[in-house]
């Protein structure tokens, strides 16, 4: 057991060990992942509020921590940045041009408050572009160093459902350290090492060795999570019914609503599809190549000779839920979605996908394409 104190210490044996430390902060009107130099940077007595397009910020009782959900933010943006040079090259003096290599060298990355769904969500990013035949190296180079303080949830959002998808809110595996936030009489954080190097770092920290009241209260509070979800989605047979019911009308309905904004996959913390940019100097001198996020809620982005292959708003969104909860399987073994109800959150128009889920399971007809 620790004092909430001693995350100033544990932030400090971090920094001193070369990792830069990114958790969670207030800023914008929201908690996002950003750099954190001291405990003070945490959330410290802030919670929040979700539902479907809406999030707001509002002040706890307490001086809880980690009292709250999870943002707009996902770890993604650090480990599968939005933007990352590929190369770049200038015209040599003989006309011939010279390719400069990327520097490489940044601090090994230390994420603090990584809730489990976050943990699946890396799990997966892992499978995708770690664990086939083309690795993406930026990738391997940010996550191969990279130091994991979960933090199991007591606190759920109201678009949450992490208990559906089996991935939360206690964490299990997969850390070098995991807290739980103990509100109940003394204010304290329960911490299990999960690695050697994490054994290593909660060995500087001030601490006691926790009772059986402690264990108690840190699986008590998880409970009380796992039964306070926000949403719910049966995933009973959930491949097979999406397959089979390409063209349910819901389709046509959810259609109606979306924006093809894209804002559900920039928030989701497992989507993975990228582009490529070319740009040029004004002057002719220089050129430089980019790797972008993209969306497949982008027209663009399926076109290919002759033009696209989802021109409606209805294709892209089909294609984003059915590959996200139905042929992720196929591809790589598992889901795509791990509950953490960002897309329903950060949705201009409210698009529930649980709803859309339970709206097609209850309305399929009879004469549905067998998968």
């Amino acid at each position: 057991m620790i004092a909430p104190e001693a995350l100033e210490e544990l932030i400090g044996a971090l920094r001193a060990r070369g990792y830069r430390v990114l958790g969670p902060t207030v800023r914008d009107g929201a908690i996002v992942y950003a750099e954190l130099e001291r405990a003070a940077d945490l959330p410290v007595g802030w919670t929040d509020r979700q539902d479907g397009g809406t999030y707001r910020l509002e002040r706890r009782r307490d001086e809880a921590r980690f009292g709250f959900a999870v943002g707009p933010h996902s770890w993604k943006g650090f480990l599968f940045p939005a933007r990352v040079r590929l190369w770049r090259a200038r015209r040599g003096g003989d006309g011939v041009p010279q390719v400069e290599e990327e520097p490489g060298g940044e601090p090994p990355l230390a994420l603090l408050g990584v809730r489990s769904c976050e943990l699946h969500a890396i799990a997966i990013q892992d499978r995708v572009l770690l664990g086939g035949r083309h690795v993406d190296g930026d990738y391997a180079a940010r996550r191969e160093g990279a130091f994991l303080v979960a933090v199991s949830c007591y606190e759920p959002g109201g678009t949450c459902f992490c208990t559906s998808m089996g991935t939360g809110p206690r964490v299990e595996s997969g850390y070098d350290l995991a807290l739980t936030e103990l509100l109940d009489g003394e204010h304290r954080l329960l911490v299990q090492a999960g690695s050697d190097r994490g054994a290593e770092v909660l060995a500087e920290l001030p601490r006691r060795d926790a009772d059986e009241a402690d264990l108690e209260a840190a699986d008590a509070a998880t409970r009380s999570a796992a039964l306070r979800m926000g949403r719910t989605m049966d995933t009973h047979d959930l491949r097979d019914l999406l397959v089979r019911n390409l063209e349910h009308p819901r389709w046509d309905d959810v259609a109606a609503r979306c924006l093809t904004c894209g804002n559900c996959t920039l928030v989701c913390p497992t989507c993975f599809c990228t582009a490529v940019e070319d740009t040029s100097d004004l002057d002719g001198e220089g050129a430089e190549r980019w790797r972008v996020w993209d969306t497949c809620f982008s027209v663009d982005y399926a076109s290919i000779h002759g033009g696209s292959i989802r021109p409606s708003a209805r294709s892209r969104y089909r294609q984003w839920m059915t590959h996200k909860l139905a042929t992720w399987f196929d591809q790589f073994g598992s889901s795509g979605c791990v509950g953490c109800g960002r897309c329903i959150t950060w949705c201009p128009v409210a698009i529930d996908i649980t709803e859309e889920v339970a709206a097609i399971r209850a309305t399929e007809g009879p004469d549905a394409a067998v998968a």
